[in-house]
């Protein structure tokens, strides 16, 4: 079974993540996410596969539109997953999908389940 990756490659943990799935001689198809955003069921399918609870899990809480949006003080989930999908750069990364499971990369060894 082949894995996705949800990838920046301006981003050094993608990169680190994105070069262990390779030298491993895994089959990885590469999702630039920033090119290509996510649906909001795209991003609730993939929390899901994530196993987490809440949306703001799968969010870069450190990004200026995070800030602007007022994001911190938004408990609606589905607004939090609207703004992902508006906001891609909002999307923590890489997230790793293998199957029906799907790993943050961060820190990249996390994704060595998969391998």
């Amino acid at each position: 079974m082949s894995l996705k990756i949800y990838h920046n490659p301006r981003c050094s943990k993608s990169r680190q993540t994105l070069k262990l799935i390779e030298d491993a001689g895994e089959t990885v198809e590469t999702v630039l996410y920033l090119d290509e955003p996510l649906s909001e069921a795209d991003i609730g399918a993939l929390l899901a596969k994530l196993g987490f609870k809440e949306a703001r899990q799968m969010m870069r809480r450190g990004e200026a539109i995070y800030k602007e949006l007022n994001l911190k003080d938004e408990s609606d989930e589905k607004a939090l997953i609207r703004a992902m999908a508006k906001h891609p750069k909002l999307i923590e990364r890489p997230i790793v999908v293998k199957g029906n499971r799907a790993i943050m990369g961060r820190p990249p060894e996390n994704v060595q389940i998969f391998l």
